[in-house]
């Protein structure tokens, strides 16, 4: 990179922070229980909006792994989720009637609390509908996670979003509020998927799976990006950038290793598609709140006029993290 592009990097770094303080005055404290958070505590930072149906598995699932706080954005939600969070002793939350767009998709609110709470600590930023594996989940807490990443001196560590998806008809399978959602999305791509370079970042940028092939086959180019860097060793000079997908400094986004070998990585597990999904993707195709001026919610509901089945007969059944590693999803590295 020259010295040109280095400067034009570090002065959009600049501008990010610059408009992280300033969306900061949007956000109004309804349970603030930062005065709690530990040195050494592991935070989950995340925005919601009417996700009511999928909190109580997300915090049971991220309190099993050793997650010590929760700091929720709530984006003018009417659902009761806000009276829920703050009603939970691990969580603070803030509310805001702001833009989801024009605050970045949240990105602007994240950074400003991630900036003021998050420095010092491993920071795990994720949606409700993300749920992270990574390798030894099942014996490790993240604790044993980030003391090994302390150790090998890295910062951060990437997931890949792995879309998952029920047998059938999307909006044919029952879900309970609080249930596992892997208990209806059993269902994976285990291919059907592009690397490519992203120079501008120097991260690896991934495309494909499930939503290419269903809501986005005459046009796999604009199908959602999958690459993520969801936990960071958080510093008060960091942002992100483009939602989780890339951070600045750009040094930050060398998670693959060009000589050769593999680096330690995890997975997110996507949950969106449970049968909620159909009403909530007309929702926020209403809203006209999302990226692109939401072509990817104008995909979902094209696709959805005939209630979507995304299994095909090349689709994998989810089992656990030695799977996804087997299948090159995702890597333990040299991590023992």
């Amino acid at each position: 990179m020259g010295l040109w592009d280095s400067y034009r990097m570090r002065l959009r770094r600049k501008r990010l922070r610059v408009r992280a303080l300033r969306k900061r005055h949007e956000l109004r404290p309804v349970a603030d229980r930062t005065a709690d958070i530990r040195p050494d505590d592991i935070l989950v930072f995340s925005t919601q909006r009417n996700e009511m149906t999928r909190l109580p598995w997300f915090l049971d699932y991220y309190r099993a792994l050793g997650a010590n706080h929760f700091l929720f954005v709530d984006n003018d939600s009417d659902d009761g989720s806000p009276d829920y969070l703050a009603g939970q002793r691990d969580v603070s939350l803030w509310s805001t009637r702001g833009s989801y767009r024009t605050s970045r998709f949240g990105m602007d609110w994240m950074n400003a609390l991630l900036r003021q709470y998050g420095h010092g600590h491993w920071t795990l930023t994720v949606d409700p509908d993300e749920l992270l594996v990574y390798p030894f989940c099942d014996t490790r807490p993240l604790a044993g996670l980030t003391d090994w990443l302390d150790s090998c001196g890295i910062k951060v560590f990437p997931a890949m979003l792995l879309d998952m998806y029920p047998k059938g008809p999307i909006g044919a399978v029952e879900y309970r509020p609080g249930q596992d959602p892997l208990e209806v999305l059993q269902w994976f791509d285990a291919g059907n998927y592009t690397i490519s370079r992203n120079w501008g970042y120097n991260n690896l940028w991934i495309q494909g799976g499930p939503r290419a092939r269903t809501f986005f086959r005459d046009q796999p180019g604009r199908a959602p990006a999958l690459n993520k860097i969801p936990l960071v060793r958080w510093q008060r000079h960091y942002v992100y950038a483009s939602s989780t997908h890339n951070l600045l400094p750009r040094g930050l986004n060398l998670v693959f290793d060009d000589l050769g070998g593999e680096k330690s990585s995890g997975v997110l597990l996507h949950t969106k598609f449970l049968p909620t999904f159909r009403t909530k993707a007309s929702e926020e195709l209403e809203r006209r709140q999302h990226y692109g001026d939401s072509r990817e919610y104008i995909a979902y509901a094209e696709g959805l006029d005939g209630n979507a089945d995304m299994w095909c007969r090349y689709s994998e059944k989810y089992i656990n993290w030695r799977q996804l590693e087997i299948l090159g999803l995702m890597s333990k590295g040299n991590w023992a």
